[in-house]
């Protein structure tokens, strides 16, 4: 039979101690981690390439951060409000083609650097940051408390790009009181996932998808070998892969917003059969990247030429370096946090959206993406879920031609019609 240890005062107080010691030294870490950067020592964002008529302004205290936003129509008050979220690696410069035109056509209108990106800061740049401020709930919460900040208590529409569309998508799903009308861009939205349902009296349980783990497995078996890009942004080392590309961040930037542009001839997505690898395989590598490089050298062979670069009508080499400028200061870390926590089969994240399992997006909802954009369909059956179930009252669904991944930037005055129909459209 063994002895208990007892313990004496004197133990008991260096233990204290000594665990305080412990948790000074992790909050000092974390705090360390935490973005404080000094914004207004900063050179005007976005490098003399913002049209005249957006403003560029800081929001205090805004969920735990000081948020950056680009902002139009906002001289007159009272307008009604509309904002966009951006996705990834972009910025709320990402909506600068389009903001314009929607303020014109009577709306407030802002563009908010994301948690984990641009100038907003206050939140946690390591990669072992506590997920849950990266987590959907909270990135709702983000956008919620910035519409209250603003003084405004209703949103006339809200519109999610890339990583921007389940934000937006989940914040109209949960506050429909809200957001009264959404725009889903590039992404489309499944829903919340599914509790099973009726098996007390023996229906079968929902047959479980495959896991980007087992697909990055099946994937691995292709000649050449193939990874999933969502499973690599998960990764410690995608930081430091874009950050220190070998070609240069300008040249990757450049190299990675033409592979995924309606401009790259070998952007010809469809419907895909099944989530197997070799109906992936059909994707291009900047999604179904190969195996034994990271996302800077799968998209260096893409590089495009001198003579297009110069006549890039829709992306100048200035407007390259607004991007390359701001990842250079801030890393990709913070924003690669969606791709550990926001997607894929993260347990804690899939708890928080059960909540919501059976519930769909009531409002108004129009989709809208390029008619060269794999993001379209690089989840099979996702168009047909979000257009059948996840969203009742969808009255558009856009594929708009010339158009990539980058549909607002690429298209900006076909998305700023679309939108502002969708706005004055009476549903």
């Amino acid at each position: 039979m063994s002895q208990q240890k007892r313990f004496s005062r004197r133990d008991m107080v260096a233990i204290g101690a000594a665990a305080a010691a412990t948790a000074a030294v992790t909050a000092m870490r974390s705090e360390a981690a935490v973005v404080r950067t000094d914004v207004s020592a900063l050179p005007p964002y976005g490098n003399g390439t913002i049209p005249p008529g957006i403003r560029s302004r800081m929001i205090d205290k805004v969920n735990g951060m000081n948020v950056h936003i680009l902002e139009s129509g906002f001289e007159t008050a009272g307008r009604p409000l509309v904002v966009l979220i951006h996705g990834f690696p972009e910025l709320a410069y990402s909506w600068r083609k389009v903001m314009l035109p929607l303020a014109g056509a009577g709306y407030h209108v802002i563009a908010p650097d994301q948690r984990g990106y641009g100038r907003t800061t206050g939140w946690d740049d390591s990669y072992d940051a506590d997920p849950d401020q990266f987590r959907i709930l909270n990135m709702v919460r983000d956008t919620e408390a910035l519409v209250f900040a603003l003084g405004y208590r209703q949103v006339a529409l809200l519109a999610g790009h890339d990583a921007g569309a389940p934000v937006a998508s989940w914040a109209a799903l949960i506050r429909p009181d809200i957001f009264r009308k959404v725009a889903i861009l590039s992404s489309p939205f499944e829903g919340p996932p599914s509790l099973p349902f009726n098996t007390a009296n023996g229906a079968a349980p929902p047959p479980r998808p495959i896991s980007d783990d087992e697909l990055d497995a099946e994937l691995a078996k292709l000649d050449p070998p193939r990874k999933y890009y969502q499973n690599y942004q998960r990764t410690r080392g995608a930081n430091d892969d874009m950050l220190h590309a070998p070609q240069g961040l300008h040249n990757f930037f450049r190299a990675y917003y033409f592979y995924k542009s309606a401009d790259y001839a070998g952007n010809k997505p469809h419907p895909l059969k099944a989530r197997t690898a070799e109906e992936m395989a059909q994707i291009p590598h900047y999604y179904v990247m190969l195996k034994d490089r990271g996302m800077a050298e799968n998209v260096a062979p893409l590089m495009p030429g001198p003579d297009y670069i110069a006549n890039c009508k829709w992306l100048s080499e200035p407007e390259v370096q607004v991007y390359a400028t701001e990842y250079a200061r801030t890393g990709f870390t913070g924003a690669l946090q969606g791709y550990r926590v926001r997607r894929g089969g993260d347990p804690k994240s899939i708890a928080g959206m059960l909540t919501f399992s059976g519930r769909a997006i009531d409002i108004p909802s129009m989709y809208i993406a390029g008619k060269s954009d794999w993001g379209v369909y690089q989840t099979p059956g996702a168009v047909d879920k979000m257009r059948k179930t996840a969203c009742t009252n969808m009255v558009g669904f856009h594929l708009v031609d010339g158009a990539g991944h980058w549909v607002q930037q690429e298209q900006p005055q076909q998305v700023s019609t679309l939108m502002t129909d969708f706005l004055r459209t009476k549903t």
